[in-house]
C-alpha cells in the first residue's frame, strides 16, 4: 500500500469511528475545520499552503499530508510548491527538515515521481 494510500485509508476509518460517538462540539469543530479552507477572501489553493505551512511549523506529519493531498487537488504546481516548503523551513527553522524531507516523499508520491 502506498503512502498516501494507508493515510487516506487510515484517516477515513478514524474520522468514522470518531463520529460514531462525537459528541456536539467535536462534531461543530471538523465542520469549522471544513468550512474554514472553503473558497472565501481567500482562495482555496492559498488556504491549503497557508494551512501547509502551518502544520509544517507545528511539525504535524498527519496535518502536512492532508495539506499536501489538498494543495494537490488544488493544483499547486512543484514551483509553488517549493517556495511553500522554503517558507516553511524559514519560518519553522532547522527542527522542521526531518518534516521536510516526509513531505518531500509524499508531495513525489502524489505526484507520480518515483523516490
Amino acid at each position: 500500500m502506498s503512502l498516501v494510500e494507508e493515510f487516506e485509508s487510515y484517516r477515513t476509518k478514524m474520522n468514522g469511528r470518531i463520529m460514531e460517538t462525537a459528541n456536539t462540539n467535536i462534531k461543530r469543530f471538523f465542520a469549522l475545520d471544513t468550512t474554514t479552507y472553503a473558497d472565501g477572501a481567500l482562495d482555496v489553493k492559498t488556504k491549503e499552503m497557508l494551512g501547509l505551512v502551518a502544520s509544517m511549523v507545528l511539525r504535524c506529519d498527519d496535518c502536512i499530508k492532508y495539506h499536501l493531498g489538498k494543495c494537490h487537488e488544488a493544483g499547486v504546481n512543484h514551483d509553488e510548491m517549493n517556495e511553500v516548503f522554503m517558507i516553511a523551513n524559514l519560518v519553522g527553522g532547522s527542527i522542521v527538515i526531518p518534516h521536510y524531507r516526509r513531505a518531500v516523499e509524499y508531495w513525489d508520491e502524489l505526484n507520480g515521481v518515483a523516490s
